[in-house]
């Protein structure tokens, strides 16, 4: 017997599982290649007539018209679909024409908006006689109308299905076709910034981008193939839908699409039939194969239709998955699942549309899936075929959406053609996408408007859960939390939410890890919660990236911060600055990641995102690019380490400690991996670099997959750590892949604070002044207050990352990235740290203010502040210079105050007094006595 590579298998399944498939006697025409063309911005075609149309240029299909060369430049005065320049103030300087850059999006070369006519010559073959000719068009952007030698055909306006025209009974020979694309919002308004249409993401294109062609059709045909297989039945029901009424047989069985060994067919089912509608319920004789992330076998349905038109075959593929509620999860075939998502969000710099080929798709997935995840939302859009395709095959989950975010001027629920259209289009959806198991949630869009939009949006739940129970059902992403959903996606909870500035969790609380949303999930007993749109924790732009984009969106954004960096004398920092910031964002999506995980009961998350967003203010939110392409911080091993299917968790009160405390935490573990763990060995480990302080193991336990478990406690004594230090506790599991880890910082419970002599620790400036001017050392510590702001641009620093980004926030703080610094600087010498922000930095940047070291391009802090890159200050929370014949060193964060009951804050003012005491200066940099008064608002006399 053959055997078969998967590689091979995946090819024969993507010959086989071309979902929808339609055979025909006769081969399709392509219709891609070169097209007339016509621009028509002004919109002069809809009044012409058929003698006056004029096609004066040529494009090429599949294609989109600005990216060949028609459409105008953009400009500050550009009208975009989405917000435009938000803040007239900022950037002059890339407001002319000359010299435009949008800091806020990516940036197309040509900007087209308005209809387009494209025709071209199609040859009919003499064996299409008495089939209809069916124009089929993959990727529509928008509104299509179609014409065939001058006589109207129809029109189409679906921003996530093909179009499809059937054009009559064609006469064998030529036949004049043409097509008139319109990409205005008109009355039908999506929202101007659904991901389906707006210039913050994919861009508002005007063309065809897929698949291309005209398809012989028996008169009679069938116009939906509608699966529904049940795996605890063992059964598939099987729903035809044809196009004209009559008599009519149809015939149908089903078959396997595993490995060619082991082939699994059914016996052929008849059923008859008069009307539009037949239907066959098959029985499978053996236990189904589940579909699932770990499973994802698959299946193919092929279904014979006869009648006095002819014979018509039609195939499509699916998956037996039964979805359900089990213990308040969502769960597939009685298994809960948690689902740990990111968005989609039409994000394809290089071409501007989404494509439409299944190998694209399956790169995208597999590095989600190498990141630990197992689902993506497509916030308000949907994708294509192939994207449907490529799921099925390498088993992930979709939360797709009908194209629409009604807000900014649009509204559901309101008696508005939007309310139709959502309608119509939910059902196009479902007859072209349905039958995948890929695509497990369906919500309307996202955060939507109206008066009436709750009332209308649960009445469209009804109708559609009624309608259709392949799949889990909710109103919208976000803002609506009501009765009736399969399950809920609030934007809450979570450890940061929008407008919460410094009054966040992570910000606002002493790190801990023994935390979750019990009470969240306790306020929506028995319906599923999968939190909306967590993390947006922004990182330092790659500068590198700009050479990536050779495509159609141009990073004049990145462009425009490089510049300003360049100026304020960061531009060589750059890097250095993404990896720590970098490192600081990784740490914030796993405090947020973990505590969903921590949840009982909690359904699953969805992050914004696991890329960047390049738009609505430039949203460098990712751990990868645009490009689905790593940054260098973190690898897809490490987050998959706390986002993956089976991941150990800590509920830890404390994550910086003294030696006078102990470790003590329960060991969770969060099992959602494809099987139940037999005979568990549970470990943990505690290390101080490569030394070991402490290592043990709980009792061996079996562990059902489906389900967060208590695992035991872990109670770790400190006293013999060699504080200050940073220390690592690893949870684990004998002879298993899994590991998670949490870095704890202890320092010492009774130091000795030892200023000694010659050395002056103040908050006063005049004092410090009055020291440096007779030539002595000085610890300045001002109280934050009394260091200056940036008048134009307020500046408030955090522990956290930026959210989402400070421009479209209405700069909600914290405005920073985390710190930066040598950790081998002898300043640092008794303070535990890396060059980046981790826990023990939290007490001290609590209520910080960084000295505005902009001006002073050659002053390097020994604690550097990562500015936001919209403003791309240099900023600093300790520096060191010569002043006069004096020596200082500057702290913006307070090491004066409580010092009993601040033990971060007490090291740290110990280590920079060691360093004043015992060390020369590293990198000696003078300032005037002027210079200080400016750093502390104070004019100098």
């Amino acid at each position: 017997m053959k055997t078969v590579s998967f590689a091979d298998f995946l090819r024969v399944v993507a010959l086989a599982c071309t979902a929808s498939a339609l055979l025909h006697g006769s081969t399709a025409i392509d219709l891609s290649g070169t097209w007339r063309f016509a621009a028509d911005p002004l919109d002069h075609g809809a009044k012409a007539t058929r003698e006056q149309w004029r096609f004066p240029d040529s494009i090429t299909l599949p294609g989109h018209v600005a990216a060949q060369g028609f459409g105008e430049k953009p400009s500050f005065d550009t009208k975009w679909t989405g917000d435009g320049w938000k803040y007239p103030d900022l950037f002059k300087e890339w407001q002319s024409p000359e010299n435009f850059k949008m800091p806020f999006f990516l940036q197309p070369p040509l900007r087209y908006e308005g209809p387009a006519w494209f025709q071209r010559e199609i040859d009919i073959p003499e064996d299409w006689k008495g089939k209809h000719g069916v124009l089929h068009l993959e990727r529509v952007h928008w509104h299509s109308r179609v014409w065939v030698d001058g006589k109207l055909i129809g029109d189409a306006n679906s921003l996530g299905c093909p179009h499809e025209f059937n054009l009559g009974e064609l006469s064998p020979g030529k036949h004049e076709l043409t097509l008139r694309i319109d990409n205005r919002i008109g009355d039908i308004n999506p929202g101007p910034l659904s991901h389906s249409v707006t210039d913050h993401t994919q861009g508002n294109w005007n063309g065809v981008v897929g698949k291309i062609e005209l398809r012989p059709e028996a008169t009679r045909s069938i116009t939906e193939l509608r699966i529904e297989p049940s795996f605890s039945n063992k059964s598939v029901r099987l729903q035809v839908e044809t196009n004209e009424d009559g008599p009519a047989k149809i015939t149908a069985r089903v078959r396997y699409l595993g490995p060619l060994r082991d082939v699994f067919e059914t016996a052929p089912a008849t059923a008859r039939f008069t009307g539009r509608r037949g239907e066959i319920v098959i029985s499978i004789d053996c236990d189904p194969r589940p579909w699932n992330e770990f499973t994802p076998h698959l299946y193919q349905a092929e279904v014979l239709l006869e009648s006095s038109a002819g014979s018509v075959t039609r195939r499509a593929t699916f998956g037996f998955r039964d979805p359900g509620i089990v213990s308040g999860r969502l769960a597939i075939n009685g298994q809960p699942i948690f689902l740990r998502g990111t968005l989609e969000c039409c994000i394809f710099p290089l071409t501007g549309h989404p494509p439409t080929d299944v190998d694209s798709w399956r790169r995208i997935i597999r590095i989600c899936k190498a990141h630990g995840l197992n689902h993506i939302r497509f916030h308000s859009w949907c994708p294509p075929e192939a994207a449907f395709t490529a799921a099925d095959e390498l088993g992930f989950y979709y939360q797709v959406e009908a194209s629409t975010w009604p807000n900014q001027g649009a509204e559901l629920g309101s008696g508005r053609p939007l309310d139709a259209w959502v309608e119509a289009e939910t059902d196009r959806m479902i007859r072209a996408y349905g039958n995948h198991p890929s695509f497990l949630m369906m919500a309307s869009g996202n955060e939507p408007a109206g008066g009436n939009h709750a009332k209308w949006l649960q009445d469209y739940v009804a109708r559609w859960k009624k309608a259709d129970s392949r799949r889990f059902w909710t109103t919208s992403a976000n803002w609506t939390v009501m009765p009736g959903s399969d399950f809920h996606n609030p934007g809450e909870p979570r450890i940061q939410a929008w407008g919460q500035g410094l009054g966040s969790l992570i910000n606002s609380q002493a790190p801990r890890t023994n935390f979750d949303w019990s009470e969240f999930v306790a306020r929506h007993r028995g319906v599923p919660i999968v939190s909306h749109e967590i993390g947006q924790w922004c990182v330092y732009p790659n500068f590198d990236e700009i050479r990536k984009y050779k495509g159609w969106l141009k990073p004049k954004n990145f462009e425009i911060f490089r510049e300003t960096a360049r100026r304020n004398g960061l531009l060589g920092q750059a890097k250095e600055m993404l990896e720590a910031s970098g490192k600081l964002q990784a740490l914030c999506y796993k405090h947020d990641i973990e505590a969903a995980l921590r949840t009982p009961g909690f359904g699953g998350y969805q992050l914004l995102d696991l890329r960047d967003f390049p738009g609505q203010g430039t949203a460098l939110v990712g751990v990868l690019d645009p490009f689905w392409d790593e940054k260098g911080y973190v690898t897809p091993e490490q987050y998959a380490s706390f986002s993956g299917p089976i991941v150990p968790l800590a509920r830890l009160p404390q994550l910086v400690l003294t030696t006078a405390d102990t470790v003590e935490g329960d060991y969770l573990l969060s099992h959602f991996g494809p099987v139940d763990l037999r005979q568990l060995t549970p470990t943990w480990v505690l290390r101080h670099g490569e030394t070991t302080i402490a290592r043990g193991h709980l009792p061996v336990c079996d562990v059902a997959a489906g389900d967060l478990h208590l695992l035991g406690k872990v109670s770790i004594p400190l006293a013999s750590v060699p504080a200050p230090a940073k220390v690592t506790l690893t949870l684990g599991a004998e002879d298993q892949g899994f590991a998670n880890e949490w870095n704890l910082f202890v320092f010492p419970a009774d130091p000795e604070v030892d200023i000694g002599s010659g050395i002056t620790v103040t908050r006063s400036l005049d004092e410090a002044i009055g020291v440096l001017d007779g030539g002595g050392t000085v610890l300045w510590n001002p109280r934050p207050s009394e260091i200056a702001d940036d008048p134009s641009r307020p500046l408030v620093a955090g522990f956290s990352s930026i959210f989402w980004n400070t421009a479209w926030t209405e700069w909600q703080p914290p405005h920073t990235l985390g710190i930066l610094c040598d950790p081998g600087h002898p300043a640092l010498g008794k303070f535990p740290s890396d060059s980046h922000s981790d826990w023990q930095w939290w007490e001290i940047q609590k209520d910080a203010r960084p000295f505005i070291l902009t001006k002073h391009q050659n002053l390097k802090p020994i604690v550097q502040v990562i500015d936001d890159w919209v403003t791309n200050r240099k900023l600093g929370y300790v520096f060191e210079a010569r002043v006069g014949t004096g020596r200082l060193i500057a702290c913006g964060a307070d090491i004066t105050e409580n010092l009993e009951t601040r033990p971060v804050a007490r090291q740290l003012r110990n280590s920079l007094i060691h360093y004043l005491k015992q060390a020369p200066m590293v990198e000696p940099e003078s300032l005037s006595k002027d210079d200080l008064l400016k750093l502390a608002a104070r004019i100098p006399k």
